[in-house]
């Protein structure tokens, strides 16, 4: 393998936001390498806790009406935003697919949770980094309304809901740069122990 080629799709892996979406479909197929390859993320005692729903077509709209009607009764009037609620509708309108990233919790608790949520978190960052292959765009929401959707869609015992992978095609955006400081700044290196 050219290492070349997966260090050019990590370092390239970006946010694309539903307003940059054109409007053309992600296919099946590429949906389903990327829930293919979320599959393959590390999981300690093969507890393998990643839940996903796709949502297309009215199912992902019907989850706008759902977010904006739930932003709407939760949301104190005097910080209510007409503008605010139909963004979090247009998001969903505007997405080709939106994936309800969930975590199952090992009824058997064999694993502390963290490290439950920490393989979905790489099942994820999979997802990601095969839609950055494919020149799909897609970004991680975690709204709080995220501790409600159990009331959108069944969520079995021991399941909660992560937040929405929304995905799009897009046309080429500006080539923006990482906003990462330099990782030298988070790293020591360790020779020897001088006690």
């Amino acid at each position: 393998m050219n290492s070349h080629f997966i260090n050019d799709i990590i370092q390239n892996r970006r946010s694309v936001f539903p307003y940059q979406y054109n409007g053309s479909d992600v296919s099946n197929e590429i949906i389903q390498d990327l829930l293919n390859n979320a599959n393959m993320a590390p999981t300690h005692k093969l507890t393998q806790p990643w839940r996903f729903k796709v949502l297309q077509k009215k199912a992902k709209n019907k989850l706008g009406d759902f977010l904006s009607e739930l932003y709407f009764t939760s949301t104190d009037p005097k910080s209510f935003s007409k503008y605010k609620q139909n963004k979090i509708k247009e998001k969903c309108l505007l997405s080709s697919a939106i994936i309800v990233i969930c975590m199952q919790r090992d009824l058997n608790s064999s694993v502390p949770e963290w490290e439950e949520i920490a393989s979905t978190s790489m099942a994820v960052q999979n997802m990601w980094l095969t839609c950055t292959a494919n020149n799909v765009g897609c970004y991680w929401s975690s709204p709080k309304s995220i501790e409600k959707i159990g009331n959108f869609i069944n969520l079995s015992i021991g399941e909660r809901c992560l937040g929405f992978m929304y995905l799009g095609n897009y046309n080429s955006i500006e080539n923006t740069t990482s906003k990462r400081d330099s990782i030298n700044s988070k790293v020591e290196w360790i020779d020897s122990f001088d006690r």
